[in-house]
């Protein structure tokens, strides 16, 4: 197995949150899970280091980073004008067997949450959120979305139970499926950036306060004014 290809197999498990905050990474170990040697592993785990995914103390230990709070709140603010974009540009590929998709996702995405089964509710989540961007047909986008998603991915383990997502009114899936249906532009860009705010408010409180600091409402709150797309 080549070095690209162990570190694809990471960084979807970084976006899954299947690897955890300082979770500890053993070269030999993930060398005998994937079946590889374990110098395409090295190759591919310096790479992550690079993309700020994985920390690495030569002879003390290699581990999944842990993000600040500002560290969070940075990757959420790009991903609030990023993400917007990802969706309005997939809205005019999407097919209706594309829609149907989105909307299984979410029923599993719910269904996961009743039952808590947090593992496959986050792989839900993503996987709804990917789904759409993919169909952007933006590969350089896309590729700049999986690596925040992949830096952000451990934190969202913290998620559940204790910081579930809340929504006001409508679940935001629910607004996004709707505007993906009625080709409204303007309606689909606020629902994904209502989305991060809305459903990322409990894990900032979350994260405040495991940094020891008061929980900032500004900060949970403060996107930056919406793009409006000049058709």
């Amino acid at each position: 197995m080549l070095a690209e290809e162990v570190y694809s197999r990471l960084r979807l498990s970084l976006m899954r949150a299947e690897l955890l905050p300082h979770q500890r990474l053993k070269v030999r170990d993930l060398a005998r899970s994937m079946g590889t040697s374990e110098t395409p592993v090295r190759e591919a785990l310096v790479q992550l280091a690079r993309d700020g995914a994985v920390e690495i103390k030569p002879r003390f230990y290699i581990r999944v980073q842990r993000l600040s709070l500002a560290d969070y709140v940075d990757i959420r603010d790009i991903r609030l004008e990023l993400e917007p974009m990802a969706a309005e540009r997939a809205m005019s590929h999407m097919r209706p067997a594309d829609l149907a998709r989105l909307e299984g996702l979410h029923d599993m995405l719910v269904e996961a949450e009743a039952r808590r089964d947090w593992r496959t509710a986050l792989e839900a989540n993503r996987a709804f959120h990917f789904t759409m961007f993919e169909h952007a047909r933006m590969p350089t986008l896309l590729q700049m979305l999986e690596r925040l998603w992949m830096r952000v991915g451990p934190m969202l383990s913290e998620l559940y139970p204790d910081a579930r997502p809340f929504y006001p009114d409508v679940h935001q899936h629910v607004a996004i499926l709707q505007a993906l249906k009625k080709r409204e532009a303007y309606a689909l860009r606020m629902a994904v950036r209502l989305d991060l705010i809305e459903g990322g408010r409990n894990l900032l409180r979350r994260l405040s306060e495991m940094e020891g600091g008061p929980f900032s409402q500004e900060a949970a709150s403060r996107p930056s004014p919406p793009t409006l797309a000049l058709n």
